[in-house]
């Protein structure tokens, strides 16, 4: 595999004249693992300005030169349908401000399916911007027998064509030298398949730009052809009902009583045939390995059992796999305590970077270990095509609830984080079945669910294996995984059945071969998931948990002060020294929990403690709820914070000091019902403020955020009243 680090510059220091490279594809032509592979390590994650669709940004070293490559969303055509392509459109068109026209195109096709990645190619040719092609995974061809002509390929379509396989790294080299060619002569490759409708467009766009108003050529074709599409939308938003009536008057004689959509496509393909006739030479049909593995992935009974296996392997994994990783950690922060505490005089400063910012952020830094071996297990499913499978036999379960399967790769997505899984939700182009997933998906078990399980788990589930090797807590943890599926598939079922009445789509999903997954694709996609929890954590949390911290701290209370000091006076009086040094222990935590109760968040947990009494929380635990309302992993430093003011040991763990908690009746805070209680509550409510965000950003309406928030806490608090009655 090809990577480099010479050369290569942080996408933010990019010159304004550096080549502007596009790479676009369709979906599951590896185009992601080709960009990375060109890019390395230097590559950034943004958002368009003004919509809501990720981007990767990076700079690849090509000889002689520099370049910054465009991970454009991944399309079957220039035909948009969704906010996704419609920015891949606006980019190449350079409608895009933070973005200029790219310079030249970098196509990525499969090799194994050139008839129908060609399709694509047709419409960028019409654009007339250099374009490099990149056969993609012709390893994979060349096993299937597949033998083509690459010099009849390029002599016919006008540009360099470079066999690649980026999962082995072949063909990089040279792709960097046919793009630095590219950029460099600007040699535009041009199609004209439709010219009678390009010389409409052209006037049309003369007809416009004679009254002050510029507009593409291009985009007035795909605005002709595309009838009712988002590019003709866009530009009667724009420009009026005169645009409309101009397009529909040189529209209908052209259309010849026939679906345009189907002229288009009669013509493109029968030129695809033309070109492919004897650049493709025949050879022997060769079953592959992945349609002999497809046989029993996608067995209706086979498959579901194999999915729900991988799955409860993938929550025992992150369970056992990150246990030492997390020790680790988990005495780092404390050890780092105890050096604080050591070195600084007892006081605020002291409480504020030993119990604020080392306990609440050490806190949830000690669960990046599981951050990243979800991540990485969710990455390797999807890099490898078990994904795409996931989805075909999910599509029966979705139909239960009125969706298809193309419901089920957001939910997945959304066992990351919700933010991008509800995004991911523009591929389905039913818009009630997209505003169902949408309510649906942050259900899913997102990693900002996983410290509060993994907190309460270990501390109330005992350390043991079923048979030998099924770690329980592991199992309880795929059981809340499972729990988040079942919700989140019921409220799609009542939404559909209720709000949002409507038929099941149909659908259609392309099966993409078998692959190993990319080590440096691998590394690139869970540094960035990790890097995201790292940064709330150092931003977000950090913040929280002084802010925690002060509410805890003050005001002190001078009368408990002066009464701890002499009562531990009084207790030097002690003979036996083990037993002094116990009492004056005891003493110190009473007063830690006095001062607490007496303090702004005890004032505050008192005020809403009726509220959550019936689920058996006290002040404490009603406290860290209400602060964790904005991101629910917040509360695992408020805890932090609050049992650490005034632990004597500042190395004792947050799983012990929940676990050793009590009320002031002496009984324990936490049982078993008001743990799982505690669990439920917080695998059903919506307590994340991205995610309410991307609702409305996403629906374009307060509406479908505020019922999505005012169900899911209901539906929590129900839940764990439910558990804790019961239990």
């Amino acid at each position: 595999m090809y990577t480099s680090d010479s050369g290569l510059r942080e996408s933010t220091s990019i010159a304004p004249d550096i080549p502007v490279i596009a790479v676009m594809g369709n979906p599951n032509t590896g185009k992601s693992v080709l960009f990375n592979a060109l890019t390395g390590m230097k590559q950034k994650v943004a958002n368009y300005p003004g919509v809501t669709v990720d981007w990767h940004e990076g700079t690849a070293a090509l000889p002689g030169t520099g370049s910054r490559l465009i991970d454009l969303p991944g399309t079957y055509s220039l035909t948009p349908h969704s906010p996704d392509e419609v920015v891949a459109v606006d980019i190449l068109l350079g409608h895009m401000d933070s973005v200029s026209k790219p310079d030249a195109v970098l196509l990525v096709v499969d090799s194994t399916n050139l008839q129908r990645n060609f399709y694509l190619a047709t419409q960028l040719m019409e654009i007339g911007l250099p374009i490099v092609m990149a056969l993609n995974m012709s390893d994979m061809a060349q096993a299937r027998g597949l033998v083509l002509d690459l010099s009849k390929l390029q002599q016919r379509l006008g540009m360099v064509v470079v066999p690649t396989s980026a999962t082995k790294g072949h063909g990089i080299q040279e792709l960097r030298s046919a793009l630095a060619q590219a950029v460099k002569t600007a040699q535009p490759t041009s199609l004209d398949l439709f010219p009678v409708w390009r010389k409409h467009a052209q006037l049309l766009h003369d007809e416009f730009a004679g009254k002050g108003q510029k507009i593409s050529s291009f985009e007035l074709e795909r605005a002709l052809m595309d009838e009712d599409g988002l590019i003709e939308k866009r530009l009667v938003e724009r420009f009026g009902v005169e645009m409309q009536n101009r397009l529909e008057q040189i529209r209908e004689p052209l259309k010849e009583s026939r679906p345009i959509a189907a002229i288009e496509a009669r013509v493109r393909y029968g030129w695809i045939k033309e070109l492919l006739g004897d650049v493709i030479k025949d050879s022997p049909q060769v079953h592959t390995m992945s349609e002999r593995i497809d046989t029993v992935i996608n067995h209706p009974v086979a498959g579901i059992m194999i999915f729900f296996l991988v799955m409860a392997l993938v929550f025992q994994a992150v369970f056992a796999w990150s246990a030492p990783l997390m020790d680790l950690v988990d005495s780092g922060a404390g050890w780092l305590g105890s050096v604080v505490s050591a070195n600084l005089p007892e006081g605020a400063l002291q409480s504020l970077l030993v119990d604020g910012v080392i306990a609440g952020v050490g806190s949830i830094i000690i669960f990046l270990p599981q951050i990243i071996i979800l991540s990485a297990f969710i990455v390797l499913l999807e890099d490898s095509g078990y994904m795409a499978r996931a989805a075909f036999f999910m599509d029966r379960v979705m139909r239960l609830c009125g969706l298809s399967g193309q419901s089920f790769i957001p939910m997945l997505t959304s066992f990351a984080c919700a933010v991008p899984g509800i995004m991911a939700t523009r591929v389905i182009p039913d818009r009630r079945d997209r505003l169902a997933t949408i309510i649906s998906a942050p259900f899913m078990t997102c990693a900002a669910r996983l410290p509060v399980y993994t907190l309460l788990i270990s501390a109330f589930v005992p350390q043991q294996r079923l048979y030998g090797w099924v770690n329980v807590q592991g199992l309880v943890l795929f059981g809340l995984y499972i729990l988040g599926i079942v919700a989140g598939i019921a409220t799609a079922y009542l939404v559909k059945r209720v709000l949002l009445r409507g038929p099941s789509p149909t659908f259609l999903m392309e099966m993409p071969p078998y692959r190993w997954p990319n080590l440096l694709s691998l590394v690139v996609r869970m540094r960035d998931r990790s890097k995201m929890f790292v940064v709330r954590a150092g931003t977000v949390m950090f913040s929280v948990a002084v802010v925690i911290w002060g509410l805890a701290y003050f005001p002190r209370a001078e009368d408990l002060e002066q009464k701890l000091e002499t009562d531990t006076i009084l207790l030097q009086q002690v003979a036996d020294e083990e037993e002094r040094a116990e009492r004056v222990q005891e003493l110190a935590a009473q007063f830690a929990a006095a001062q607490i109760e007496q303090s702004y968040l005890g004032r505050l947990g008192r005020v809403v403690e009726p509220v959550f009494s019936p689920l058996g929380w006290d002040w404490r635990i009603s406290a860290a709820v209400i602060a964790s309302f904005p991101a629910r992993e917040v509360v695992i430093g408020v805890l932090g914070t609050i049992f650490a003011v005034g632990d004597e040991d500042s190395s004792t763990g947050l799983k012990q000091r929940v676990h050793q908690a009590v009320r002031a009746d002496g009984t324990p805070l936490f049982n078993l019902p008001v743990a799982l209680g505690l669990i439920i509550f917080y695998a059903f409510c919506l307590q994340c403020i991205a995610t309410i965000v991307i609702i409305y950003r996403e629906t374009g309406s307060w509406k479908w955020p505020a019922f999505a928030w005012t169900y899911m806490t209901a539906l929590g608090y129900l839940g764990a009243f439910l558990c804790v009655q019961l239990l």
